[in-house]
């Protein structure tokens, strides 16, 4: 079984940094695009940022300049770093993988975390 596991999440001051962590583990042969999303309550999941396994980039409008998203391929942990946070910042962040696993050697799947909470304080 593959398993995503997020961490870093916790309570933020307005214009405070942090640094969320997410890694795959289980029978994986390899990790293709990883991704993080957020949802704040009563609000839809949102594309945060996403990384290719070669490292191309992408993010989302809201965060563009203040969020970096990376990763390192031996790990298979993707990683997002937060500056200038802002109250509207606050949601659950969930990590999204494409992972091939030894359940299936001809597929990438899609997998998700569970979330962490971040909160940003104003």
């Amino acid at each position: 079984q593959v398993q995503l596991v997020e961490s870093g999440g916790g309570l933020v001051q307005f214009g405070g940094s942090l640094r969320l962590s997410c890694t795959a583990s289980g029978s994986i042969i390899g990790v293709s695009a990883m991704r993080w999303y957020r949802q704040a309550p009563g609000k839809q999941r949102d594309l945060v940022a996403s990384i290719t396994s070669g490292g191309a980039t992408n993010y989302g409008d809201s965060v563009k300049g203040r969020f970096a998203i990376s990763r390192d391929n031996a790990k298979d942990t993707v990683y997002l770093q937060g500056n200038s946070l802002k109250p509207e910042d606050t949601a659950v962040y969930y990590c999204n993988a494409d992972v091939m696993s030894t359940d299936d050697t001809t597929h990438y799947y899609s997998r998700w975390g569970k979330g962490t909470q971040v909160t940003v304080s104003s």
